[in-house]
């Protein structure tokens, strides 16, 4: 019994990590959606997670996490600017593919599943706590 419950502690604990993973993530691909120059060279990238169940030895489900960060390969933004210090031969410049309104709504969906994961942590607080005072009455 006691181990269900920190298990059910332990799960809700991993979808809190991961998703504040995915909130990284998604501001830093806002905070870069103008960036045409990379250390490594070209645009930047947006920014991917990729979750995968976490399983027991049994195959039992106990979490969540962020298994790999990629980079969304979908086509650069370009813009005819051939004053741009980035601009190719033919004068246009590549930017990243971040839209930043589809980043928002990923942010709210992100931060919403935090908040699930919350009040799942506070409500076994709560059901801990009472069962505590239950045992000492």
């Amino acid at each position: 019994m006691a181990e269900d419950f920190f298990s059910g502690l332990n799960i809700a604990a991993s979808g809190l990590s991961a998703h504040r993973q995915w909130m990284d993530l998604i501001s830093g691909n806002i905070a870069n959606a103008e960036t045409t120059r990379t250390p490594a060279g070209g645009p930047f990238r947006r920014q991917l997670a990729v979750f995968m169940e976490m399983a027991d030895t049994a195959g039992q489900p106990r979490g969540v996490k962020v298994a790999d960060v990629i980079d969304d390969d979908s086509e650069l933004r370009k813009v005819y600017e051939p004053a741009h210090p980035d601009a190719d031969a033919e004068g246009y410049v590549s930017y990243p593919n971040v839209n930043v309104v589809m980043e928002m709504v990923d942010l709210i969906a992100a931060s919403r599943a935090y908040e699930a994961n919350a009040t799942v942590l506070e409500a076994a607080k709560g059901m801990f706590m009472r069962a505590v005072q239950t045992l000492q009455a």
